[in-house]
């Protein structure tokens, strides 16, 4: 059996954003238009990144037992510039995160936790193994 650990991540979550796409996830509306931290320079032009960072973040969750707003902010962040300074790590923004988490809560693919966090639904894992297989 192929999991989502055993293919290619780019591949899988292309494949798993389609089938998001397919589940008419509410995408909001400062999508596309706001950075998606004080890293980024520029929003971005991707038309589905919404959905692509959806399935991304059930790629976190099934990797990790436990994911939040904070574990996802420090893994989606990057290296600020900062003029003549050394550059250093700053978090992505949260509220797409946490907009994303909210919506794939919604559709029962994340559920949350009494002590914290959000975990992959067996609805989640499902949707990840079938887009492994259709990948593979």
């Amino acid at each position: 059996m192929v999991t989502a650990l055993d293919v290619d991540t780019n591949k899988l979550l292309e494949r798993a954003a389609e089938k998001l796409k397919g589940m008419k996830l509410e995408k909001p509306a400062f999508v596309g238009i706001v950075k998606t931290g004080m890293h980024a320079q520029r929003p971005p032009e991707q038309p589905d990144f919404f959905f692509v960072r959806c399935a991304s973040i059930l790629r976190q969750a099934y990797s990790k037992d436990t994911v939040g707003t904070g574990r996802l902010r420090r893994h989606y962040g990057g290296r600020k510039s900062r003029g003549v300074k050394p550059q250093r790590h700053a978090p992505a923004g949260g509220s797409t995160i946490r907009k994303a988490m909210q919506q794939l809560e919604k559709a029962g693919l994340l559920a949350k936790q009494k002590t914290g966090g959000r975990k992959l639904t067996a609805k989640g894992r499902a949707l990840l193994d079938r887009a492994a297989k259709d990948v593979s």
